[in-house]
Parts: C-alpha cells; sequence; structure tokens
C-alpha cells in the first residue's frame, strides 16, 4: 500500500528519479576499497567502479560486496519509490538509478557499465521469470563463450524480449532503453570482441559484471 502522499504526477516522476539516481551513484567499488585500505579502483585496470575492476585487486569477497551493493541500490530504489510514490515514480526510479550508476555526481560522471545494477532492478520489480532468464543466459554464454562482456551483452538484449511475452509493455519499453544503455556502455567491450582482443573469464578473474 503506497503511502498517503497527495503530489502531482509530474512531482511524483520526478522525485522518483531523483531519488533512484541519488541511490544509483552510490559507488560501492569506491567506497569499498577505501574503507579496506585498498587502491583508488579507479587507478587500476580498466579504472571501471564495477565489481570485475575490484576483483583485480584480488581481493574476492570485496569484488562480491561491490556486486551486491550495486545489485541492491537498484532494487532499493524501486522498492522503496513504489511503496511511497507508486508504481509510476518505480519506472523513474529505476531509470534514475541506472543512470546515477553510469554516471555518478560525484566520481565526475564516470561510473560503471550497469550490469548489477540492471539485475538489481528486475529484482525490483519482482519479474522472476525475467531475472532466472536473464541469470541462466548469462551463465549459458559465459560457459560456452569465456567472455563475461558477451554474456552480459546477449542476457541484456534478450531481457525486454521476455518482459514483452510476459505482456508487460511498460518494463518492457524501460528495459529496452536500459539495454541500449547497457550496450553503449559496453562499446569499448564489443570492439574488443570483435578483432578478438576481449580478455576470457579465468585470466584476470572476471566476474559476473562485466566491468
Amino acid at each position: 500500500m503506497n503511502l498517503p502522499l497527495d503530489i502531482s504526477p509530474l512531482l511524483s516522476y520526478l522525485l522518483g528519479l531523483t531519488f533512484g539516481y541519488l541511490c544509483g551513484s552510490i559507488p560501492f567499488g569506491v567506497i569499498f576499497t577505501r574503507l579496506s585500505g585498498g587502491p583508488d579502483i579507479r587507478s587500476i585496470g580498466s579504472g571501471n567502479i564495477g565489481a570485475t575492476n575490484v576483483l583485480r585487486t584480488g581481493n574476492k569477497k570485496l569484488a562480491a560486496a561491490t556486486l551486491l551493493g550495486d545489485m541492491l541500490k537498484g532494487t532499493f530504489a524501486v522498492a522503496l519509490a513504489h511503496w511511497v510514490l507508486g508504481p509510476d515514480a518505480a519506472l523513474a526510479a529505476a531509470c534514475g538509478a541506472f543512470l546515477g550508476h553510469l554516471f555518478p555526481l560525484w566520481l565526475g560522471f564516470k561510473g560503471g557499465k550497469g550490469v548489477a545494477t540492471f539485475i538489481g532492478l528486475l529484482l525490483g520489480f519482482g519479474v522472476w521469470i525475467a531475472l532466472v532468464a536473464f541469470c541462466v543466459i548469462w551463465l549459458s554464454v559465459a560457459f560456452v563463450s569465456r567472455y563475461s562482456s558477451l554474456a552480459a551483452l546477449i542476457a541484456s538484449a534478450a531481457t525486454p524480449a521476455i518482459l514483452y511475452w510476459q505482456g508487460d509493455a511498460r518494463l518492457t519499453a524501460l528495459f529496452v532503453a536500459l539495454a541500449a544503455l547497457l550496450w553503449i556502455m559496453h562499446r569499448g567491450n564489443i570492439a574488443r570482441l570483435l578483432n578478438g582482443t576481449e580478455s576470457k573469464i579465468g585470466r584476470r578473474l572476471e566476474a559476473a559484471e562485466s566491468g
């Protein structure tokens, strides 16, 4: 049940978008590595703030914590916005959370690539078939190809189709946009996949988020 907030639809969208952005822009990779006494994660590896680059520090527990944090910040943004402001604001919050992760204000708008937050948003909306399908597709492609980035690209592209099959037009439209952004953020990975220079899982201990 939503809290009885008597506000206009436009204001609820703006509040949801802003709240989502603030949640999504929490840079867990930077925070956790600093708290552990490690280097600035932006100064090593790819310079990315996601779990894969945290894993390059050699700390698997820290990488797992980053992956979980980047997922749940999206889940939290959607769930709280839905509870307080309603389903329309939850859609705006999801968009804000994803944008916040990709372009965090506090880090000069240089963030992650969005895979973990993408998964967290599916969890937040409770679309379990799409969530499980994403994980199964990711694991299958990663197992066969040994490319984390390729697995994320294919799984994210399949997600809107699964949501469309489930009959949810608004979520389909949202995740079409999010998947397009995710692909744009992976343009470097795509180029390396095409020219055969992308790193495979194992040699660099890549995790479930592709950067």
